[in-house]
């Protein structure tokens, strides 16, 4: 059996932990491990392997996480943009033979009672070996307008009804044949193309095609011209609500797709009071509040039922039970700001970098560089750059000179001079940035050659 596990999404529900280049499927949330480790380690004890289908900047986020855990040797699928969850799903299908059994898993999801969800996959294991489409209906224990839900007859799927109003989901609660829609699924591979090419052969077309004109190199790189030919939409839509052939089965496995704070806040340890442990909080006469933040001290007084988020660059204050709403502030923000799209460290295939000032005319910045890795070969059109290593021994090419730079020494890199950084010893190399021109943007940077077969 291979697990198909799905990165997209940037989680705009849990800004500003959550942010397009760190998605919270990728944040340590519990006990220093994020939920993409939590879903690789849960479905490794039942699955031969992993495929994950991710984009290009997720994908080195995914390397490194499953480096730290142990897990090697996956195969992955780099999508350029993404296009819903039929099309991902296609196009991982299409990477496996036909009868590999196939389950698909969101990476952004919390399953705690294991011992359940394993059964729940041994019972949808025989039903997809008998050429069905399963899907995992989670058995809802309070009415929750916030999920589809699935209307049922044993394990035969009657309906896909939308999120329901709070009347609606009362009465599904109460009817006792309706789940919660979880975004997981198990079939075989063929079987699910078959019904893909029925029910949406636009889809199958132009996934097939994308997929047949993909770079398999190393692994499956999708082109953007192929990628964009697919029409968007989900497996819902595509085939699970057209097909005859699916059916559900009854999973109470304690999941969450922790898609708001405030359930975020029901899976965090507390405190006495009820307030989410936190070694950075000082709390006076506080309690029952979500208080996240690592960076600096967090000192609340008298305050009751709030989330208080801080991670260095923004602070999120919300009343609980209004935190489905931090989808409106992530709209405003991006008209005049990067705040939704990344956070002051930035991760990148060699290492981080973190910004430590920046103003007009100037940035600051820490650069981290991992042992064996170096950055692009590239150029500035409107920036010069001051490099200081701090530690670590810096292989710096600038033209056609190439020098070692050793902690407390520095060099300089005039604008439009090719240059490139790279740490050829055993330990990180650490430096000091500063850049000082009219426009210091990510996006000034020209690659002319690059480890990572980035654009």
């Amino acid at each position: 059996m291979t697990n198909v596990i799905l990165c997209g999404g940037s989680g705009t529900r849990l800004w500003p932990i959550s942010r397009t280049l760190m998605p919270k499927q990728f944040v340590k949330l519990f006990e220093n491990k994020s939920l993409f480790q939590l879903t690789v380690e849960r479905n490794s004890n039942v699955c031969d392997k992993q495929l994950i289908v991710s984009n290009a900047e997720q994908y080195f986020l995914a390397l490194d996480q499953l480096e730290e855990i142990g897990q090697h040797n996956n195969s992955y699928i780099l999508e350029p943009i993404g296009r819903n969850t039929a099309p991902a799903i296609a196009l991982a299908c299409m990477a496996l033979a036909p009868e590999e059994l196939v389950l698909v898993s969101p990476s952004d999801h919390l399953i705690k009672n294991e011992t359940e969800y394993k059964k729940a996959l041994q019972r949808a294991q025989k039903l997809a070996e008998e050429d069905h489409l399963v899907t995992f209906g989670i058995t809802p224990h309070f009415a929750e307008t916030g999920f589809g839900y699935i209307e049922a007859d044993g394990e035969n799927v009657k309906a896909f009804h939308e999120k329901p109003d709070l009347d609606t989901a009362t009465d599904y609660l109460e009817a006792g044949n309706y789940y919660w829609n979880s975004g997981m699924f198990m079939f075989k591979a063929g079987v699910f193309l078959e019904e893909l090419e029925k029910h949406s052969p636009d889809i199958f077309k132009a996934s097939l095609k994308a997929y047949k004109n993909a770079d398999k190199k190393d692994l499956v790189r999708i082109k953007l011209e192929d990628m964009l030919a697919i029409p968007e939409n989900s497996i819902d839509y595509a085939v699970m609500e057209k097909s005859g052939n699916v059916k559900v089965v009854a999973s109470d496995i304690g999941w969450s797709d922790l898609g708001s704070f405030d359930s975020l806040y029901e899976e965090l340890p507390k405190d006495k009071h009820g307030n989410t442990l936190n070694p950075n909080l000082v709390s006076i006469d506080s309690k029952n509040n979500l208080i996240y933040g690592n960076e600096r001290k967090i000192a609340t007084i008298d305050i009751e039922d709030t989330i208080v988020v801080d991670t260095g660059d923004a602070l999120l204050i919300s009343k609980k039970g209004s935190s489905q709403k931090v989808k409106k502030v992530v709209e405003e923000i991006r008209k005049d700001s990067e705040l939704h799209h990344i956070h002051l460290t930035g991760h990148r295939p060699w290492g981080t970098y973190t910004i430590l000032e920046e103003a007009e005319g100037y940035k600051i910045k820490r650069i981290v560089v991992k042992p064996g890795k170096r950055l692009s070969l590239q150029k500035h059109h409107h920036r010069n750059e001051h490099w200081i290593v701090i530690s670590g021994t810096a292989t710096v090419t600038i033209g056609e000179e190439t020098k070692i730079l050793r902690p407390n020494e520095s060099t300089y890199i005039k604008m439009g001079e090719v240059h490139r950084l790279a740490n050829d010893g055993i330990i990180p190399v650490v430096l000091i940035e500063v850049q000082v021109g009219e426009y210091t943007g990510e996006d000034d940077i020209i690659r002319i050659e690059d480890d990572f077969r980035r654009d």
